[in-house]
């Protein structure tokens, strides 16, 4: 399996997993704390530090998907 198609599938599990773990642990939380919505501050940073892990797994997931094409374009234009 190419090493870009690992990277990818890793990050979408890991994305995945953070996104399940943060609708179950915090069904309710947002990363924010809004005044007219008090919530308790373990609520708090735990959506904020699954938001961060989803967040960087996605990025991570769209740098791996752009290199992975843009190494099939660089390829394909030179067999054409």
């Amino acid at each position: 399996m190419n090493a870009g198609w690992k990277i990818l599938l890793l990050a979408a599990v890991i994305f995945g997993a953070a996104f399940g773990a943060e609708r179950m642990l915090v069904p309710g939380g947002v990363p924010v704390a809004f005044a007219e919505r008090p919530q308790p501050l373990w609520s708090l940073e735990t959506a904020f530090v699954l938001r961060a892990i989803e967040l960087m797994a996605a990025g991570v997931a769209v740098i791996a998907l752009i290199l992975m094409l843009g190494a099939w374009a660089r390829g394909h234009r030179r067999t054409v």
